[in-house]
């Protein structure tokens, strides 16, 4: 009968995969509440011990010398006492062997469901202490049911939650579909530890590569951040810590296998694996591939990385629906704004300073120097001549009257007669007639006494001055 009790409780320590010794602890707990009901006080003290060797059930009870005993089941008298203890004392308590030769009909259910929950607590225990510590990685499990707003997936000796928000929105689950799940919690709850696992999260793809490249698994590459749309597409940083070690090759494998293997395993999701680095405009430059970059323009302040791109890459570096811009964002950290080359060209050729353009335009539409010029030709001719020349205006084209801007102009005066000296600087550096063509003039105003003499000419004629040879200034 002992030795059937002790290979009972080893059979059920198999089944619930519990160490015999949390079983047998089980046991004597469920017993301790049988025996309290049928066979001592209500509040009396008690143990209950099962040896582990022989598998004798031993119950202890605790009572209190007394000089009379009135109630034997939790008083000793002091004779008894000095029995089993020989310096007791009145009023010491001591634990009595106290075992019952035979335990009722209620007092065995009342053991039954006792151990039965003290079994189904022991269980939970180990059930949580053992997945808690898997919080973080990736597990294997079984589809097993599936309800609408979740599926229960069958993970060995517990059940997994996939609720819908940790679903991929593309993918559509089957009951016996083993599936690979990133287990998010583990939390205690009356009816046992509640696991929680996802499809969709970032960290899922992270230890995918650990199973699948060997270089990420033992350190070699390490992912510095991933960036995902569950179902849709990821992309990853990876970074190599050994020198001579391509780490985005390591990752896509020879012909591509490794990355294969995970796209499959994710349903098709489409990777892309790029390069960190620790440049933040090389690295954005990175992440937005297969966009190709003209420039990078980086505002530490604002956190924000202007991206230049060629016109017909714009579409390519934005993705669809924003889709290639919003991971590169993820997995930078940087907000990202992208243009096109033209434009940005544009935009700073209208920022550019615009000050010298007017300055340069000021002193060619400015009268003053004409005024100063004039003054000057008329001055020396006044000295060689002793008359003051006539200052008419005269062009190829028609004669302006009015004058909005200043150009180079032009003077045609009377050279001096035969005989008389004419200086170098007089004529040296005055422009050719072509030169006039076609641009406004300054029509200069002729002296009163020149007035008369000087004939008036038709606007569109040349005028002609009787001299002998015709100076311009």
């Amino acid at each position: 009968m002992k030795s059937e009790f002790l290979l009972a409780i080893t059979q059920l320590s198999a089944e619930k995969k519990l160490p015999k010794e949390v079983v047998i602890t089980a046991v004597e707990s469920a017993l301790v509440s049988a025996y309290r009901k049928d066979s001592f006080a209500p509040n009396q003290n008690i143990a209950v011990k099962i040896n582990r060797t022989t598998g004798r059930v031993e119950v202890w009870a605790e009572k209190t010398v007394v000089e009379r005993v009135d109630d034997s089941r939790k008083e000793l008298s002091l004779a008894e006492a000095k029995r089993l203890k020989s310096d007791a004392q009145l009023g010491d308590a001591i634990m009595v062997e106290s075992t019952p030769q035979n335990a009722g009909r209620i007092a065995a259910q009342t053991a039954k469901q006792v151990i039965l929950q003290r079994l189904h607590e022991a269980e939970h225990s180990a059930i949580f202490e053992e997945y808690a510590g898997k919080a973080g990685d990736i597990v294997s499990g079984v589809v097993q049911r599936i309800e609408p707003r979740q599926v229960l997936i069958d993970l060995g000796r517990a059940q997994a939650v996939l609720p819908s928000n940790e679903q991929m929105s593309n993918e559509r689950y089957r009951i016996g579909q083993r599936l690979k799940v990133f287990m998010v919690e583990v939390a205690k709850t009356v009816k046992g530890p509640k696991v929680i696992v996802s499809r969709s999260h970032p960290e899922l793809v992270k230890r995918l590569f650990e199973l699948e490249v060997p270089e990420v698994s033992n350190g070699t590459v390490e992912i510095k951040s991933v960036a995902r749309e569950a179902g849709y597409r990821s992309k990853v940083a990876v970074t190599a810590r050994q020198a001579g070690i391509d780490p985005v090759g390591c990752c896509v494998g020879l012909r591509g296998i490794r990355i294969q293997n995970i796209v499959s395993e994710l349903s098709g999701e489409k990777i892309d694996v790029v390069q960190w680095n620790a440049d933040a405009a090389t690295f954005v430059a990175s992440a937005l591939s297969p966009a190709q970059i003209v420039a990078v323009e980086l505002k530490k302040a604002e956190g924000v990385a202007t991206v230049i791109v060629p016109d017909r890459q714009l579409s390519l570096a934005i993705g669809k629906e924003g889709q290639n811009a919003r991971l590169a964002a993820k997995l930078t950290g940087w907000k990202i704004d992208i243009k096109m080359a033209s434009a940005w060209e544009a935009e700073r050729e209208s920022t550019k300073p615009v000050v010298e353009a007017k300055e340069e335009v000021r002193e060619e539409i400015s009268p003053e120097p004409v005024a100063v010029a004039a003054t000057k030709q008329e001055a020396k001719l006044e000295e060689v001549t002793g008359e003051i020349p006539a200052t008419e205006e005269v062009t190829e084209g028609v004669v302006e009257e009015e004058v909005s801007e200043a150009k180079p102009v032009s003077f045609e005066a009377p050279a001096p007669s035969k005989g008389e000296l004419r200086f170098a600087e007089d004529i040296r550096g005055a422009p050719s007639r072509g030169e006039g063509k076609g641009k406004k003039k300054k029509k200069a105003a002729p002296s009163k006494e020149r007035e008369e003499e000087t004939p008036r000419v038709r606007k569109g004629r040349r005028q002609e001055v009787a001299i002998e040879d015709e100076v311009e200034f």
